[in-house]
């Protein structure tokens, strides 16, 4: 934890009860882990305070053995195998969720991609997603995956930008499922 960022990776941490903190003053900011769903900002607030331990067993789920997830629209679906891991830079600086369909590289249609990252605004511009990315690809293919899909909308150029940085290429454009807003987006793919 280092105060020198340059030249240093992100460290992607497993969250526990010492990360929580840090995690929680990011979340009452309003700053959500989730891009599609604000809301997830005060409904993880309210977990954190229900039962901190539960939390984070979830944070680090390969089996599924978690609730269902919520869609944008309201609906849950099943919950995917997955993890989440911190980016922890001199504190919390976002997070990048891995999930995957057992036996398949495939995932079903509500589900946007392999990967997905939020980092806090006052973060932003350091290069940390494209490093937390990077970082996360051994891990996917830990668990078999042979390729990552990453998604996002097609004017958000910085996301773009990290994704191609990380090694994507652009693979096509496509319409979100109704549930998801249905609304325009782009898939990017780096083979592992």
């Amino acid at each position: 934890m280092s105060s020198d960022r340059a030249g240093i990776e992100p460290l992607l941490v497993r969250p526990t009860q010492r990360h929580l903190e840090s995690y929680r003053s990011a979340l009452k900011t309003g700053w959500s882990p989730d891009n599609l769903r604000p809301k997830a900002a005060e409904e993880q607030l309210a977990a954190l305070a229900a039962d901190p331990k539960a939390f984070l067993d979830r944070m680090h789920d390969p089996e599924a053995k978690g609730p269902p997830v919520r869609l944008p629209d309201g609906s849950e679906v099943p919950r995917l195998p997955g993890l989440r891991r911190w980016i922890w830079q001199d504190g919390f600086c976002g997070s990048i969720g891995l999930r995957w369909q057992p036996g398949s590289t495939d995932l079903p249609p509500h589900c946007l991609g392999h990967i997905g990252y939020a980092v806090v605004p006052w973060r932003r511009g350091e290069g940390l997603a494209t490093r937390a990315m990077i970082e996360c690809l051994p891990l996917a293919q830990s668990y078999g995956l042979t390729h990552v899909d990453l998604t996002t909308d097609p004017d958000n150029l910085a996301s773009i930008r990290v994704m191609e940085k990380a090694g994507a290429r652009f693979v096509k454009t496509f319409t979100r499922v109704d549930a998801l807003g249905g609304a325009t987006s782009v898939l990017y793919r780096i083979d592992l």
